[in-house]
């Protein structure tokens, strides 16, 4: 491949051109390679640092190769990919820009990719380099310094720790000797010198070959799934064992059970009495409490808070009388009392052990005993209490003046402060101003975990003192939100209810509605698609999230009374099919869909022409904008439209006045 011709002392030779438009010169020692650069130079096929021995443009323009870069195989045969060969790419075939990220270091980037059609991307470095390590070929790695551990994992760095795992095997690094490549890969040597086949008990049929999991598989002992490093596997059978799994501790000892748990190592099917799933491998069993546990069930905890929850919740390998006939308040499916799964003593609650530690990030280990109560402290101070144990004057958190229970039933025209729906029973309100709550509302946490936002950990806190765009369903609202300390994004109180895991009631339907994060499909109430959606279980009832929270009740100046949300099945007039149009905008109605009636005056109109844009703000109160001097209140003009300040438009629905 290298030209016959030497230049400048016998350390340069000239090479073909590897596509590039001058030729290249071959750079054999670093100093050479140095007195060439003009500044810090790359690899144009790795992107990588250059460093000899590479080829560089004879003609100056700034190009370089490494000599292993420029050499690599157009197709290679990778040893820990024996399916399909790899095939050396100048763009990865995913988008114009050629972006990938590498299935090794799992870096992105858009230079030359090493491909699969079964979906892998490596760099060309970490192809080359797995290849050398598959083939025991260390000595190519001379080149390449070991380095000592830069953290021990006795000292509590957990950020350092963390970045410190052997690819091989994820276990930290300073445990043992290992081989750090400068360039970001890091391996234990007794992990670089892996036997590349073996037999194992658990799968008889074929040996077990050391591969990348390019098929996403789950490791059969463990039950974990990786997206990178190793596993020994069996292509034909998908089959995967991580490499710390082929040979299990015979007994493990765990804080959580008082006795230790010894590995039954045979091929058997088996229900986990920890988290009530399946498994066939390496089954681990307590032979004083008659319980089989997986391998990874070994740990799991006794106590977490959880996003999915306000109270602290316990796993339990049976479940107490109380909590029979239970369903998992993540997923609704029955939570079988003989098996493993977490529940709240105070609320009844079940969750099965899956679900609730499906995202480790959707839940942490209590460091102490109280450190969920913070998160439970209610709004409200009860001030006095009637003889059925009824709170009747409270003082609320966010309310200047006291509050008092309502006792009169009915027949209200006032929206609820707290979500900005209309008022209902029960419900509280201020002798001093114009202020409700309803009594949901008024029990509202201080601080509250949802299981909907990203910061799903921390609890949010409940404000009430701003115009705010609500995340969930973007409304504009003026009522009670959960604020997040950290994004500082907030949600309504109506949709932090809504959306609080457990059974809905619905006007419309006669069986209970849950809430179900991956439905897909059409909602009874508008027609449209939905990702996730208020489903019943025993028909085939489904509502949005916004469609499940309209009001009831809406009043609008098409008509003097209360209108009622209705759908068509309401109506008993014959005539009725004749008249789907809508008494607002005067267009026609879809007669699937729900809208507003008035029985009385026969009007109709469709749900967002009676709701307006604005449907949870409430008038009269205050807004404060910067660029005004003196206070805003929200109002709505019903017989002139003056022009807008800003726009110079008609505020035709709300407006914002300043009486000064």
């Amino acid at each position: 491949m290298l030209g016959e011709e030497t230049k400048e002392e016998g350390d340069m030779e000239e090479s073909n051109n590897y596509g590039h438009q001058h030729p290249l010169v071959l750079m054999l020692n670093q100093e050479q390679l140095i007195h060439n650069q003009s500044g810090v130079t790359h690899c144009s096929r790795c992107g990588e640092k250059v460093s000899a021995p590479c080829f560089c443009c004879a003609e100056h323009c700034g190009f370089y190769l490494h000599k292993v870069c420029a050499e690599a195989s157009l197709e290679l045969n990778h040893p820990f990919h024996h399916d399909h060969p790899l095939l050396l790419m100048q763009n990865a075939p995913y988008s114009s820009a050629g972006g990938y990220v590498c299935d090794f270091c799992d870096k992105e980037d858009n230079k030359f990719v090493y491909h699969c059609s079964c979906g892998l991307d490596f760099h060309i470095k970490c192809a080359l380099f797995t290849f050398n390590i598959a083939e025991n070929n260390l000595k190519e790695l001379e080149h390449v310094p070991l380095q000592d551990p830069l953290i021990s994992t006795e000292n509590g760095d957990e950020e350092l720790e963390d970045v410190s795992k052997c690819f091989g095997c994820r276990e930290p690094l300073a445990k043992y000797t290992h081989f750090s490549p400068d360039w970001g890969f890091n391996l234990h040597e007794k992990c670089a010198k892996l036997p590349f086949k073996l037999n194992h008990m658990l799968h008889r049929e074929h040996p077990l070959v050391l591969q990348f999991n390019s098929q996403r598989l789950s490791c059969k002992i463990c039950l974990e799934t990786r997206r990178r490093g190793f596993v020994y596997g069996c292509s034909p059978c998908k089959i995967a064992v991580h490499i710390e799994c082929v040979s299990p501790s015979p007994i493990i000892e765990d804080k959580s059970h008082p006795h230790p748990f010894t590995l039954f190592p045979r091929r058997l099917p088996f229900i986990c009495d920890a988290c009530g799933a399946e498994g066939n491998y390496a089954a681990y069993i307590c032979c004083t409490c008659n319980i089989i546990v997986h391998k990874k069930c070994i740990s799991l905890p006794c106590i977490i808070i959880s996003k999915w929850h306000d109270h602290r919740i316990y796993h339990k390998y049976f479940l107490p009388r109380d909590f029979r006939n239970s369903e998992c308040d993540i997923c609704h499916d029955e939570v079988n009392p003989e098996l493993g799964c977490y529940c709240c003593p105070h609320c009844n609650i079940t969750f099965h052990a899956r679900c609730v530690t499906e995202d480790k990030y959707s839940y942490s280990i209590p460091s102490r005993e109280d450190e969920d109560e913070i998160s439970n402290e209610s709004s409200i101070t009860v001030l006095e209490w009637n003889d059925a144990k009824e709170a009747t004057k409270i003082k609320h958190s966010k309310h200047m003046h006291n509050l008092i229970l309502s006792d009169s039933v009915g027949g209200y025209e006032n929206s609820c402060d707290g979500c900005m729906l209309p008022i209902s029973d029960p419900f509280y309100y201020c002798s001093q101003c114009d202020f409700f709550l309803h009594k949901v509302c008024a029990e509202s946490l201080r601080m509250k975990r949802v299981w909907h936002h990203r910061h799903c950990k921390q609890p949010l806190n409940l404000i009430s003192d701003k115009v705010f765009r609500c995340e969930i369903c973007y409304n504009i609202s003026n009522g009670f939100a959960y604020e997040c300390s950290e994004c500082k994004s907030r949600t309504c109180l109506r949709c932090v209810i809504t959306l609080t895991p457990g059974a809905r009631t619905c006007l419309k339907h006669e069986h209970p509605l849950r809430f179900y994060r991956q439905y897909e499909g059409s909602c009874n109430a508008c027609s449209r698609f939905s990702w996730g959606a208020f489903c019943c279980k025993d028909c085939s009832f489904v509502l949005h999230h916004k469609c499940f929270s309209l009001p009831i009740m809406a009043q609008h100046k098409c008509d003097k009374h209360i209108l009622s949300l209705t759908d068509h099945d309401d109506i008993d007039d014959n005539s009725y099919s004749e008249k789907y149009y809508c008494d607002v905008c005067e267009e026609s109605r879809n007669p699937n869909n729900w809208f507003y009636h008035c029985a009385t005056c026969d009007t109709s109109a469709h749900v967002s022409c009676v709701l307006g844009k604005y449907p949870f703000l409430k008038l009269k109160s205050i807004y404060e904008e910067k660029g005004h001097p003196h206070p805003l209140t929200i109002v709505k003009k019903k017989y002139y439209y003056p022009d807008c300040d800003k726009c110079d438009k008609p505020c035709e629905d709300l407006a914002l006045e300043c009486s000064k």
